[in-house]
């Protein structure tokens, strides 16, 4: 069997698929491909019509968006994701982001470095605690599952949830508060975090005047996708309020642009999308999107089947 594979994915997984398969690292050949492993590239209509052989597409991460799901269905190819390899690296994320933006951890590092500090804990560095505040989950999945757990169990928070796709009773037996607007959640939230897919529903989610409902003094974390939040609302939040920080690993454009206006707010945290990129992560991904495209090739049953 062939199977197409240009990018980096954990040693071990790639060794696991050279075993069992040809890798090859283009599509000159598109019409003898068996699968296709990407991570970021995208996978058009065109190039799945031409690939008269192909059987499964396997994504290493969660988001479909790089690849033409219509065309899939249309030429019977399979289409798999991996929705739980890195939850609980990314749920991990967020709560040192909860934390370090409580604390001040990202402002006190930079102004310390160039010596603005003549005094030992400043005032007007003042932090919060965690503890016991209301933590707001946009999306109930696996990774705001995972968050809710932490943030439950380690800081005795209370927890709420805003998604469409999750009745009442399945809200209840997660543990959550479920809110049918999106507007409550955010009045009555401490800390806010992002985990919903990109989709037609969900660019802008958090735009104009949403962000007049968030609590004042909130946090807001986002390691889902960029164009769930408008940048220039959230800019104005930050400066003009209601937001005290936020912490964002996800941009409209990837990596954030250095003369992003986002990046002289000392109350604001980026980083080049490493919500997922650990060691373990990696591992448990790369190995899951082998074994999961061999297995569709093969014939068996195979995890993450979206088409």
């Amino acid at each position: 069997m062939k199977i197409y594979l240009n990018e980096f994915i954990h040693p071990d997984a790639a060794s696991h698929l050279r075993s069992q398969a040809e890798v090859v690292t283009n599509f000159d050949h598109i019409e003898e491909l068996d699968g296709i492993i990407v991570r970021g590239t995208q996978v058009t209509g065109e190039m799945i019509r031409a690939a008269k052989n192909l059987k499964v597409i396997g994504r290493h991460g969660i988001a479909m968006n790089i690849i033409d799901l219509d065309a899939a269905r249309e030429c019977g190819v399979r289409v798999l994701n991996t929705p739980r390899t890195n939850a609980n690296s990314v749920a991990e994320y967020i709560v040192g982001c909860f934390l370090a933006m409580s604390r001040h951890f990202y402002e006190c590092n930079v102004k310390l470095r160039r010596g603005a500090f003549t005094r030992i804990a400043p005032p007007d560095l003042l932090g919060s605690d965690v503890s016991g505040k209301t933590v707001g989950l946009v999306g109930m999945g696996n990774i705001s599952q995972l968050v809710a757990k932490i943030m439950r169990n380690a800081f005795d928070c209370e927890i709420c949830g805003y998604d469409p796709f999750v009745d009442n009773e399945r809200a209840a037996a997660l543990g959550f508060k479920k809110y049918e607007r999106l507007e409550d959640l955010l009045e009555v939230s401490d800390l806010v975090n992002i985990s919903v897919p990109l989709s037609k529903g969900t660019v802008g989610l958090v735009s104009g005047d949403m962000f007049r409902h968030f609590k004042p003094g909130a946090i807001l974390v986002n390691a889902a996708r960029g164009q769930i939040v408008n940048e220039d609302g959230l800019y104005c939040a930050l400066t003009e309020g209601p937001l005290k920080a936020a912490a964002f690993d996800t941009f409209a454009v990837e990596p954030l642009p250095k003369d992003s206006k986002l990046l002289t707010l000392e109350n604001f945290s980026a980083t080049p999308h490493i919500g997922g990129n650990t060691e373990e992560a990696l591992y448990r991904t790369g190995i899951a999107v082998v074994d999961n495209v061999i297995n569709v090739i093969k014939g068996q049953p195979a995890d993450g089947i979206i088409v």
